[in-house]
Order: structure tokens, then sequence, then C-alpha cells
């Protein structure tokens, strides 16, 4: 023990010296690289616990319906924001999409801007991130479709799709869209972080999986490098990120490509954890290497054993930012769990898998937001 103790030391002294590898060596080029550790840390001290959800509107069946003009919902959106605040929130994770922007991009950066002043009257900031390879890989804008019944995000899309992640060539049709929304908002205190490119490589094996290029790891990379570029070259005041969903993190060597240039890249590590404690607290105990703030963008599914009790008492006790999926029970149907694609549901499932309030406000479960809003502090107890 007193050996392995004194090999840790001595790696946290090397680290110390040796400055992280740049985005310049990752890229082969002379772009800027991540921040500093020390300036990472000043911003984590800066915001010593983000608590929230990914956020979106129990009206929009995805990041389209949301955002889009005749279906931007500002009203509920605001009613919903003020449940997260009864809940001691101060942070919602929310997602964007290319497709607004490229119709309309004044209205659109319009949009975000009534959106961001809302969730400053309720005391929140906002994660938004700017590109998703989950779900159907076919975006279209217009109006989308009804949820099909018993089925999870039956409606959500990927962004940009796989038309242009799939063509190299293209790739660079998004930096207008990238570009536009950080350097709109790249000075704002209500923008917490950008996240860049949510699971970049995940197949979707069990929705869309075959309608997705084959190669869709490298071509993800290859489209993120570019990203971190483009966001690197406006020097926005908040950090950027790109979290780690899958894989072994407690071994660097054992990392996939896009999983360790990911870490090395971002300003303030983010990853995904939908399993139980000890899973979670193998994660963190393997990403506090990096030294750097840790955010917790994605965790709680209740019939995976990833539930509000603990995990957000010991993110907090460990001072890692935690954004559990889903909010309001909606068209996203995120109710029902990952397999409902393989039988979808008739009937509301006995135990949900995702979100904390019903439609109307109500929550799912009184004894669950009693805890939550223990640990946030809204009130005493929990």
């Amino acid at each position: 023990m007193r050996r392995l103790l004194a090999g840790r030391l001595i790696s946290l002294v090397i680290a110390s010296v040796i400055p992280a590898p740049s985005a310049a060596t990752a890229r082969g080029d002379d772009g800027p690289g991540p921040w500093p550790a020390e300036k990472a840390r000043a911003w984590g001290e800066a915001h010593p616990w983000l608590a929230g959800c990914n956020f979106g509107p129990s009206t929009a069946i995805n990041e389209l319906e949301m955002w889009q003009a005749d279906t931007f919902d500002l009203a509920t959106i605001d009613r919903e924001l003020g449940l997260a605040e009864s809940l001691g929130f101060n942070s919602v994770r929310v997602f964007l999409h290319n497709l607004p922007y490229e119709h309309d991009p004044q209205g659109f950066l319009k949009r975000i801007d009534a959106f961001l002043a809302a969730a400053e009257r309720h005391g929140i900031g906002v994660m938004f991130v700017l590109l998703d390879a989950c779900w159907d890989p076919f975006p279209r804008a217009g109006k989308q479709p009804e949820p099909r019944p018993g089925l999870h995000n039956s409606g959500w899309v990927q962004c940009p799709g796989a038309a242009i992640l799939g063509n190299p060539g293209r790739h660079d049709e998004l930096k207008g869209y990238v570009t536009g929304v950080i350097g709109r908002f790249k000075d704002d205190r209500r923008v917490h972080a950008w996240d860049l490119f949510n699971e970049p490589d995940n197949p979707n094996r069990s929705s869309y999986g075959r309608h997705d290029p084959p190669n869709k790891a490298e071509l993800s990379l290859a489209l993120l490098k570019k990203e971190f570029a483009w966001a690197r070259s406006l020097n926005p005041t908040q950090p950027l990120t790109a979290g780690v969903w899958v894989g072994d993190l407690t071994d660097p060597a054992k990392l996939s490509p896009i999983n360790a240039f990911m870490l090395d890249q971002s300003d303030v590590i983010s990853f995904h954890n939908y399993k139980p404690l000890p899973e979670m607290k193998r994660d963190v105990e393997a990403l506090e290497r990096y030294r750097r703030p840790i955010l917790c963008t994605e965790y709680m599914a209740r019939p995976a054993g990833s539930r509000f009790d603990p995990i957000l008492a010991y993110l907090k006790s460990e001072k890692v930012g935690a954004y559990n999926w889903g909010f309001v029970a909606g068209k996203t149907q995120t109710i029902y769990p990952w397999d409902s694609w393989q039988k979808p549901y008739a009937a509301e499932p006995p135990v949900w898998f995702h979100d904390i309030f019903r439609g109307d406000g109500t929550p799912y479960d009184p004894k669950e937001v009693d805890y939550i809003r223990g640990v946030t502090g809204v009130r005493k107890g929990g």
C-alpha cells in the first residue's frame, strides 16, 4: 500500500509540472489548445456545484420542435424552469440543432436569448449541446411527427444527421452554425459551458443503427476535431467539453481514440453514467486524474439502478456536477425504457425510466423530490 501511495504521489507531482497535451498536438496544426488546468479549476471554484437536468419542454418531441419558431413554447419553458428552480437546480443542459440556425440565424439566436432570460429569472444557468449522434439520423425541418405510443424518444433526431456526418466534404457546412451560436453568447454569464458533441460515436444499435454510417466513430472524431478548432478560435469565456459515455475509463491505455481526444481537449471533464453507485464512483475516481472540474452530464435510469438516492448526494460530496436525464414527462416519452424499441409499452411502466414530474407538475415520486431538495439545500432534510 505504501508503495502504491508513493507511486500515486510521484504521478501527481509529474502531472503538476508537465502540461497537458495541446489541441495543436492532437490536430497536428498550430491551433489553440485547451485551458490550462489552473484556469479550469478557477472556473470550478466560481461554479462550485452545478446541479440540474437535461431540459426540454414537455411539449417538444425533439430539439427541432423546441427551437423552431412556430413551436417555440416559451410559456411552457418558463413554467417548467420554475419547477427546476423549486428543486434547487441551478443549471440545465439543453440541446440545440443546426437546422433552425440555417433557416433563420437571427430568429434562432433571439429564441436562445429568450430561453436564457427565462432561465436567469429562475436562477438557472445553461450548458448548451451543439451536436448529437443519438436516435434518428434523418432530421427534417418543419412539422415534427407525433410520438409513437409507448416508445422512448420516438422522435428525437441527430444533429447534423447522417447526410452531413457521413460525408466529410460537408463537415465545414456546420462551421457557421457552431461559430454563430458560440460567437453570439461566448461572453454571456448565463451560459455555463458548451458541450460540443453528445455521444458522438453512439452506434444506436437498439434503434436506428442500420442507418448510421458504418465508420461513424471515425467520422465523428474528424468532425469533432474541426468543431473544437472552430470553437477555440472564438476564445469563449465558458469552458468547452465533450463527454465520454462508454468504455473503460480507468486505464488511459484502454481509451478509444475518440474518448482519448475528448478527455485531452475538454476544458472541463464531462461523462455519462447510467449505472449504480459503485460504477459511478469508479468513473469519478478515474476522471479525477485530469485535475479538472468534472460534470456528470447524464445519469438516472431507475430500473438500471441509477437513482437520485444515493447518487446525487455522492456527486455533491465529490463536487461533481450532476445533470439527470429527463424532467417533465411529455412528448419525448422517456418514462419508458430504452428497450421499448424492442417491446413498446401499452401502458405507463410500473417504474419510470427517466423524468421527475408529470405533465401537471405533480411529482412522480414525492419522496424522491424531497430527497433532491434535501441534497440541493432548498429546505432542510433529505
